[in-house]
């Protein structure tokens, strides 16, 4: 039953996190407003994140099926902007095309919606209108959105529409770009968040993927953090030991010792490459006797290891 609960799947556990509003603020209003303070946690509403729809054509229609992650609804009397967050996990090539897919069909929703209130109400004042759908006054609300890539492989993917564009200098000019907000959490060491959760994860998750482990243990000995970002950390860096040690303390109401979760994650693999090293040189023929002499491994061991690995 353990083994069925802890299988976690990262973009998941990165869901609930970002739902929690001051996380939510706090990544927009660093990353995309230099830390200035537009976006207030209280102002934020849900939004619906199942932005499917139907595209006509020329008598033709086509379904677009799309859930983003996170949606926020900020609003000023009749005025509003929606706000997007995605995390990403693998490197995606074809991003800035995506979330301009995303972001068009956030448009044509609202298009959507105002073109049907304004056949029902009888709005229309001119042919154009009623051929549009929309009054010359009607206006679309903005969408502002941000990737958040968190894999360990450094992303080289394109970050704008106009880089996936094979097309010659003179002609760019011409093409209507489309750019997306990128946030990497390898390479977020010059943003400082106000939201201690954000600041923690994005802090002790780069330092796992350098390996930087004196640092950590200088800036987070003898400190203790909720459950839930080492969850959140152990889900990101798809460290099963600390993803199951979060979960046991959860269950106690208790916090959890990172320092210690690090240490028992280095020295698991340190013993994996050990495991590694003496299969590879049972396979060139040395005795077992030997190996566990080159590995400093109790003979034991060494027998039990080869013994897992044939019956596999």
């Amino acid at each position: 039953m353990t083994a069925i609960r802890n299988k976690v799947k990262p973009d998941t556990v990165l869901k609930n996190f970002w739902r929690d509003n001051q996380r939510f603020a706090d990544v927009f209003n660093t990353v995309l407003f230099k830390g200035k303070q537009v976006l207030k946690a209280e102002d934020l509403k849900e939004a619906d994140t199942d932005i499917s729809s139907v595209i006509k054509f020329n008598n033709h229609a086509e379904t677009v099926q799309r859930i983003l992650d996170v949606v926020r609804k900020t609003a000023d009397g009749t005025d509003f902007i929606i706000w997007s967050l995605e995390n990403q996990e693998k490197i995606h090539y074809a991003m800035p095309l995506r979330h301009m897919i995303a972001d068009a069909l956030i448009y044509l929703k609202e298009y959507n919606e105002l073109s049907a209130r304004n056949k029902r109400e009888k709005n229309y004042s001119s042919s154009g209108e009623f051929l549009s759908g929309l009054t010359k006054t009607d206006r679309l609300h903005p969408v502002i959105g941000l990737c958040i890539y968190y894999g360990e492989e450094k992303r080289d993917g394109p970050t704008n529409l106009v880089h996936m564009i094979q097309v010659t200098d003179d002609l760019k000019p011409m093409i209507s770009d489309y750019k997306m907000n990128l946030l990497q959490i390898r390479s977020s060491e010059h943003f400082q968040f106000q939201n201690n959760d954000v600041q923690t994860v994005f802090d002790m998750v780069r330092l796992i993927y350098e390996e930087d482990y004196t640092n950590f243990n200088k800036r987070y000995k003898d400190k203790s953090i909720p459950a839930e970002l080492g969850l959140t950390i152990g889900s990101i860096v798809n460290s099963q030991r600390i993803i199951n040690q979060s979960l046991t303390m959860e269950e106690k109401e208790r916090e959890i010792d990172m320092c210690k979760a690090l240490e028992n994650l280095v020295n698991n693999s340190k013993l994996e490459e050990k495991k590694e090293t003496v299969l590879r040189l049972s396979d060139m023929g040395m005795p077992i006797e030997q190996i566990a002499q080159a590995v400093k491994i109790a003979v034991e061991d060494v027998q039990n290891w080869i013994q897992e690995s044939t019956q596999q």
